[in-house]
């Protein structure tokens, strides 16, 4: 064989396993970005529900119990 096709050839194979391995890697990245559009769309709920919350009743009693963190 000649030595320049073979050359050719594992650069080509190198070439290809390094594109295999981008690919792997932005599948990766894409699904941590899609969880965490999913985490800031659920925080963006809660933030919108607890400014409703305090600006619906501005005077009213605020029941602790309510507050308490949910390991408690």
């Amino acid at each position: 064989m000649d030595p320049d096709l073979h050359t050719l050839e594992q650069r080509l194979t190198d070439l290809e396993i390094k594109a295999s391995f981008a690919e792997d890697t932005v599948e990766q990245l894409n699904a941590v970005v899609v969880r965490q559009q999913a985490q800031i769309d659920r925080l963006v709920r809660e933030l919108v529900e607890l400014r409703n919350r305090a600006t619906a009743e501005p005077g009213a009693q605020v029941n602790l119990r309510d507050e308490l963190p949910p390991h408690y």
